[in-house]
């Protein structure tokens, strides 16, 4: 009896031997990768964003050649433009497209610094939760985290901006020739403001973009670190 369970035994260890030697050569998956290395992954990919996007926003015609982000008249203002085409006044109208645009883009030169800190800021808690969710899940984190600080610093840069190319003189002059115009009703937007949350929200486009490309194509993760953490969530 004591034979025959030692032999049992032994056969149980040897088969649990060479099943770990079985495991061991099989290739390790992106399981393994600890909360740590996915954080700095997520961190190399938003960092690459701001470097390849967000950057090029801040060069002029960043905005207003880029026909994702190009910030387009408000509602209320699609009219004047529409009406001052109409009588003859398209490159006054073109003018005023073109300096909001011109704002935004010396807006988003403020912005790298304050990405910086937030990228910096992903826990190592968030990491798995935001590597897994959806193709924009890290884009939001930043947007969370950055959105209120980078309003409060674009606002007086695109206010001082209009000013300094004399764009509220050009809007003052567009908005007082529409209010002039006969059948209308006045208009008075804040084009500061509009300004604002427009060069917002072309900055966290451009970022969705990349991490998008990063995220599905495996093309675009040129580092081993993109490569091993993003594998995680295909």
């Amino acid at each position: 009896m004591k034979r025959t369970l030692l032999l049992v035994l032994v056969f149980q260890l040897v088969a649990c031997t060479e099943l770990q030697q079985v495991v061991n050569q099989l290739p390790q998956g992106p399981t393994g990768i600890g909360n740590a290395e996915i954080a700095q992954g997520l961190r190399e990919a938003l960092n690459m964003g701001i470097e390849k996007q967000v950057n090029k926003l801040a060069l002029e015609n960043g905005f207003f050649r880029n026909e994702l982000v190009k910030i387009l008249l408000p509602e209320e203002l699609q009219k004047v433009d529409k009406t001052l085409r109409d009588v003859g006044l398209g490159n006054l109208a073109d003018e005023g497209l073109r300096i909001i645009n011109r704002a935004a883009e010396d807006a988003v030169g403020e912005a790298t610094p304050i990405f910086v800190d937030a990228v910096k800021g992903i826990t190592f808690n968030d990491a798995r939760q935001i590597l897994l969710g959806s193709n924009n899940a890290a884009t939001q984190y930043l947007e969370n985290s950055t959105k209120t600080q980078l309003y409060n610093k674009f606002n007086p840069i695109i206010k001082n901006s209009f000013q300094k190319v004399g764009a509220d003189q050009i809007w003052s002059n567009i908005i007082t020739r529409y209010n002039n115009l006969p059948l209308t009703n006045d208009v008075n937007p804040d084009l500061t403001d509009y300004t604002t949350n427009q060069a917002l929200e072309g900055v966290y486009t451009m970022i969705a973009v990349e991490e998008q490309e990063i995220r599905t194509k495996i093309s675009s993760r040129t580092t081993d670190l993109l490569k091993k953490v993003f594998a995680l969530q295909d």
